[in-house]
């Protein structure tokens, strides 16, 4: 399980910097360093005072400003949602086929 917990964070980790960079109009490169996995299981943005405005979740987005956000967080959990069971399989077999 603990395996399986530190794959998916690290794909999770993989598809946010994808979106992240498909999404991103002027990226710095600041805020996707500051994205890492924490506790082998949890993927964190590390308080980046302007993530939640990124994300568009912020009490500045719409309607104070136009900007609704990048959604970059719930596109990586749609994603990581569809390819968890894929990831499970692969690992059940590496460790079943030594048995």
């Amino acid at each position: 399980m603990d395996r399986l917990e530190r794959d998916l964070a690290q794909e999770g980790l993989n598809i946010l910097k994808d979106e992240m960079h498909a999404a991103f109009r002027n990226p710095t490169g600041y805020y996707e360093s500051r994205c890492v996995v924490v506790d082998g299981h949890k993927i964190w943005d590390s308080r980046v005072v302007y993530g939640p405005w990124l994300a568009g979740i912020g009490s500045r987005n719409f309607p104070v400003t136009k900007f609704r956000g990048y959604h970059h967080w719930t596109n990586t959990r749609d994603r990581l949602n569809e390819r968890k069971q894929g990831i499970g399989e692969r690992l059940l077999r590496r460790y079943t086929g030594r048995m």
